[in-house]
């Protein structure tokens, strides 16, 4: 029996902020009891609902040294799902509205969770063989684990995992500060480990010191390497390649099926879409007053509305795009440009546009469910998890070809009828329209091409099993 301890700054259901939390509160259910016993560590945020809070049972307290101070750490315990999760207490780090605030205090916050988290191991009878860190958070678990507790028989032998969700995070921080937190010695702090352009990086530290270093999709662990995609760490990251592998995550296919979604007005399935999926675009059409129309091609954006996801090329066409015959439906928050864009062409577009400038998870699924196409031209795109929700509602992905987006997304070809979507290479506003209007082009004049694509994206496999057992073979080769 292989044991496995995730930790990380979220997971769902307790707290989330993005994917992460879908990543660390999901992925664990997913393995195989007989072999791997799969353990969760988060801290326990004061924002975390209160029902949850009461279903915390403490299991123990103790003081710990970071640095100079000393302090009070707390362990609770609650099993969701068939999963064990514990939570780290400390109500001077954290407290407050959100799980993250200032970086200058994330920075403490964080290496206090790190080195929290190892030395909770022996009091919780729990000694795992591999320790599983997620982001730039937990980018010191590895640090100190090769550091202050080697002299400890407990500790020796304890693997490490880094998975990078997104490199654009690091935890970057002035190196005097860092060294005054994290108590560590001045030899951590030099170009091969720690420090990165005379500042102190947690996440470098992690990719430095873990035993194997991994990332959402097979494409991102490639672009990365690269110096557009690899935020500065890219000659670290080819150094590392070696230990460096994407494993590409998966969706709750459970939580998003068509056929038992609570949140859609008409369930539907791969055999009946053809006929029940339309029910749901004209029920949409109705609640978000756009002009009802079942024919009329619908295309759909769920999003944050950031440069990352590629907002800056949708503006340069939307004037455009809107003389074309579709709909657009965005939902989502973001930089104020972008929702004001969204909100500009509602108003000049009435009925061809809607903005919904907010986040509401029960008008993502109708989004998904009722639209005919979805539009993701991210710069970059570690993962991505709107594409794969896309596909499962037979909603055809509209791509840019990069990270998780390439690795999941097959392109439409015509001339062999293969493909569950449409995609372009360039980070190009017209390139990007194009594709559109060629994905335009099949839906009003090749209709049953269009809905053979529809079949190939519905009968793909993106549910979290597949990804459990490429970490599976992961772990196996690190424990051996």
């Amino acid at each position: 029996m292989k044991k496995i301890l995730f930790v990380a700054s979220e997971a769902v259901p307790f707290i989330k902020t993005g994917g992460l939390a879908d990543v660390v509160g999901s992925l664990p259910k997913y393995f195989d009891k007989e072999e791997y016993d799969i353990r969760v560590m988060v801290p326990k945020y004061l924002c975390i609902k209160q029902e949850w809070r009461d279903q915390m049972k403490y299991v123990t307290h103790f003081y710990m040294n970071l640095a100079w101070r000393s302090q009070y750490v707390g362990i609770l315990e609650l099993e969701y799902d068939g999963v064990k999760f514990y939570f780290i207490d400390n109500e001077y780090y954290f407290a407050g509205p959100k799980p993250y605030g200032n970086i200058y205090e994330d920075i403490e916050k964080f290496a206090f969770f790190s080195k929290a988290a190892i030395s909770a191991l022996p009091s919780l009878d729990f000694r795992p063989d591999i320790i599983h860190c997620h982001d730039w958070q937990t980018g010191l678990v590895p640090v100190f684990l090769k550091d202050s507790f080697q002299n400890n028989p407990f500790f020796q032998g304890i693997k490490t995992v880094m998975t990078i969700h997104n490199l654009k995070f690091q935890g970057i921080w002035d190196m005097k500060t860092v060294k005054d937190i994290t108590g560590l010695d001045a030899s951590y702090f030099t170009p091969d480990k720690l420090e990165a352009y005379g500042d102190a990086n947690y996440l470098k530290g992690g990719i430095v010191y873990a035993d194997a270093v991994t990332t959402v999709s097979d494409t991102y662990a490639e672009e990365i390497k690269m110096p557009y995609y690899g935020e500065h760490l890219d000659g670290l990251m080819r150094a590392r390649a070696n230990s460096l592998r994407g494993i590409v995550n998966g969706i709750d296919y459970k939580e998003y099926d068509p056929e038992t979604d609570k949140y859609i007005v008409r369930n539907y399935n791969a055999v009946n879409f053809r006929k029940e999926k339309i029910k749901n675009k004209t029920a949409l059409q109705q609640e978000l007053g756009l002009n009802v129309d079942p024919k009329k091609m619908m295309i759909g954006i769920v999003s944050r509305l950031t440069d990352q996801k590629g907002f800056d090329l949708i503006a340069y066409v939307m004037d455009e795009l809107c003389q074309d015959e579709v709909q657009i439906v965005a939902l989502g928050t973001g930089e104020e440009r972008y929702e004001n864009m969204f909100r500009h062409f509602a108003w000049k577009y009435q009925g061809k546009v809607s903005a919904n400038i907010f986040y509401s998870e029960a008008m993502s699924h109708k989004v998904y469910a009722s639209c005919d196409a979805f539009l993701m031209p991210s710069q970059f795109e570690p993962c991505g998890l709107s594409q794969l929700m896309s596909l499962r509602y037979g909603t055809v992905p509209i791509v840019r070809e990069t990270g998780g987006l390439k690795d999941t997304v097959e392109p439409y070809n015509e001339y062999e009828s293969k493909g569950t979507g449409f995609s372009f290479t360039n980070y190009n506003a017209h390139e990007m329209l194009h594709t559109i209007r060629y994905a335009e082009h099949i839906y009003y004049d090749k209709k049953r091409e269009w809905n053979k694509i529809i079949d190939r994206a519905m009968a793909k496999d993106f549910s979290w099993n597949s990804s459990a057992k490429r970490y599976e073979e992961l772990y196996n080769w690190l424990a051996g």
